[in-house]
């Protein structure tokens, strides 16, 4: 098993010292054969875009690399998936249910909360589906531009198995022009089916 070296958050970047979130992650990741490079900005608050999203296989990745950079963030997910017995443990973990037919105030309603606190940091899935997905979601860009907070990517390669993080985009409220720099961190290639990318 190769050996990889896993960065750590810088000071203003929210997150949870938890030793064994760390080893745990680190652990899991190694032992898949993936790796951590770059690191996410030395900032309190920022929205984090994940992509692609094609599998299941992305959320345990992407789990496995929130315990390894001890990050504290919200996620959201369908409401539907926060049911049943593993639903307060994902609560636990950061998870905000979003009813996706009542969502009308959702992005004000956490440009409210990022205003509110000194550090936060919101994580979402732009795709909004693991299916192919012909346009991306507004709403991880209407947060940024409404809050004030820049755009950090996250890329998964599973070509390579890299977890690969950006640097902060400062959006410039035209979504159409930022979009394709945005996108430009992603392609098919590193989605675990490049098909639905």
């Amino acid at each position: 098993m190769k050996k990889f070296n896993f960065p750590v958050l810088p000071l203003e970047t929210p997150q949870i010292r938890s030793p064994w979130r760390r080893i745990f992650g680190i652990s899991y990741l190694s032992i898949l054969g993936w790796r951590i490079e770059g690191n996410l900005p030395n900032l309190p608050k920022f929205v984090l875009v994940v992509a692609p999203h094609t599998s299941n296989w992305d959320f345990v990745i992407g789990i496995l690399v929130y315990f390894a950079l001890q990050l504290q963030t919200v996620w959201f997910v369908k409401h539907t998936a926060l049911k049943g017995p593993w639903a307060r443990l994902a609560r636990y973990f950061g998870a905000i249910a979003i009813d996706r037919n009542r969502a009308v105030d959702v992005v004000k309603h956490y440009v409210e909360e990022i205003n509110r606190r000194e550090k936060m940091v919101i994580t979402i899935t732009p795709e909004g589906t693991r299916k192919k997905a012909q346009v991306w979601k507004r709403g991880f860009y209407r947060i940024a531009c409404d809050a004030n907070i820049p755009i950090v990517t996250i890329a998964l390669d599973f070509s390579t198995r890299r977890v690969v993080l950006g640097l902060p985009f400062t959006p410039s409220g035209d979504y159409e022009r930022d979009l394709p720099a945005i996108k430009g961190n992603f392609n098919s290639a590193m989605a675990r089916h490049p098909e639905q990318f």
